[in-house]
C-alpha cells in the first residue's frame, strides 16, 4: 500500500515493485480515429482531437515522438526506464498488421520495458490478443491495456453517446485475463445522471473482475465536444466538487485492495476546458481528498467484504 499516508495502491508504487526503480510513460499518438467517431459524433464528452490535447502530431514517426518526450523526462526525472503509451483514440481500431507495426517501433527504442494500449472494450478480438502475446513472449516486453468504461450505468453509458455498454466491457475483460495483460479500466465519477450508488457499484464491479488497475477521472468538457452545448444551455448538472470528493472516497473503500489506482483526477489544459474540476487545481482537490479520507477513517478496500459468500460470511456459517 502506498507510503503516502497508506491511503490507496499508488501506480508509482506498483511500478516500482515491478520493474524495481520509477518508470514513466511517454505518450504516442497514432493516426487512429474510433468507431464511435465513424458511425457518428462520438462520444459526448470527447473533443475532436481526443485525449491529445498536448500530444505530437500522430503523423511523426513513434520513434521520433518516444526520442523527444524521453529527452524532456530524462532531464527533468533522471528517469532511466519507459513505458510506451499508444494513449490517444482507439488504437485496436488500426489494422493488426498496422498496429504491431508500431508496437515493434516503439519496442526498438532504448529502456522501453512496457507497451501500454489504449483502446473500447468493443475493440478487443482474440487474433489482437494473440499477436500482443506473441511480441511479449518474443521480445520480453510487457504489453498492459487500458479500455474506456467510464462508468458501469448502461443508461448513462447510453446518454453520453458512448456507443457500448457494460456486457462489452465484461466480455472484453474475460477474454483479456487468460493472456495476463494487464488491464486498466478508465472510469468517471461524475458523469451527468450518476449518483453515488452508481459510483459504488462501479467499485464493486470492478473488484469482482480480473481488473490490475483503474484510472479515475473527474469529468471535464472540452471546448469542441457535444457535451460543452449541453453544459452552457444548462441541460445537464455537474455534481459539486464536495460530492465528487465523496464518491471518490466510498468507490475507494469498497474498491479491491490489490488494484491499482492510476489518477484520482483529471487534468486539461485551461483554454481547451470549459468546465474542469471546479475551477480548482490538481493539488488543492488532492489536499481535500486526503483530509475527507482522514476524517471518514478510510483507505482503500476498507469495505471490500461483500464478495466471496459475504452472506455465510457475516452469519459464521
Amino acid at each position: 500500500m502506498n507510503s503516502e499516508m497508506n491511503l490507496y495502491y499508488s501506480y508509482a508504487e506498483y511500478l516500482k515493485e515491478k520493474y524495481g526503480e520509477k518508470v514513466y510513460k511517454l505518450p504516442v499518438n497514432l493516426p487512429v480515429s474510433c468507431p464511435n467517431r465513424t458511425d457518428g459524433a462520438g462520444c459526448s464528452f470527447c473533443a475532436d482531437e481526443g485525449t491529445g490535447f498536448e500530444a505530437s502530431d500522430c503523423h511523426m514517426p513513434v520513434q521520433e515522438q518516444l526520442e523527444r518526450s524521453r529527452e524532456k523526462v530524462e532531464k527533468r526525472y533522471h528517469a532511466r526506464r519507459f513505458i510506451a503509451y499508444f494513449q490517444n483514440y482507439t488504437n485496436t481500431f488500426l489494422p493488426l498488421e498496422s498496429l504491431m507495426e508500431y508496437i515493434a517501433q516503439a519496442g526498438e527504442i532504448k529502456d522501453i520495458v512496457e507497451i501500454c494500449i489504449s483502446t473500447r472494450p468493443d475493440c478487443i478480438r482474440s487474433d489482437y490478443l494473440e499477436a500482443f502475446r506473441n511480441y511479449r513472449d518474443r521480445t520480453g516486453i510487457e504489453i498492459s491495456i487500458e479500455l474506456g468504461l467510464q462508468t458501469v450505468n448502461y443508461h448513462t453509458l447510453k446518454k453520453v453517446r458512448r456507443g457500448h455498454g457494460l456486457a462489452e466491457f465484461i466480455n472484453a475483460v474475460l477474454m483479456i485475463e487468460p493472456y495476463h495483460f494487464p488491464v486498466c479500466a478508465h472510469m468517471i465519477l461524475n458523469l451527468p445522471g450518476d449518483t453515488m450508488e452508481d459510483a459504488c457499484e462501479s467499485a464493486r464491479i470492478l473488484s469482482a473482475l480480473p481488473i490490475s488497475m483503474v484510472k479515475l477521472h473527474s469529468l471535464y468538457i472540452p471546448q469542441k465536444s457535444l457535451l460543452c452545448q449541453e453544459y452552457r444551455d444548462g441541460r445537464i448538472k455537474i455534481c459539486s466538487k464536495e460530492e465528487y470528493l465523496n464518491r471518490l472516497a466510498e468507490f475507494l473503500a469498497l474498491l479491491r485492495p490489490n488494484i491499482v489506482v492510476e489518477r484520482l483526477f483529471s487534468r486539461i489544459p485551461e483554454k481547451d476546458a470549459a468546465f474542469c474540476n471546479w475551477g480548482c487545481s490538481w493539488w488543492k482537490l488532492t489536499d481535500e481528498w486526503k483530509e475527507l479520507m482522514q476524517q471518514k477513517g478510510y483507505v482503500q478496500g476498507i469495505h471490500y467484504d461483500y464478495l466471496n459468500g459475504a452472506a455465510l460470511n457475516r452469519w459464521g456459517m
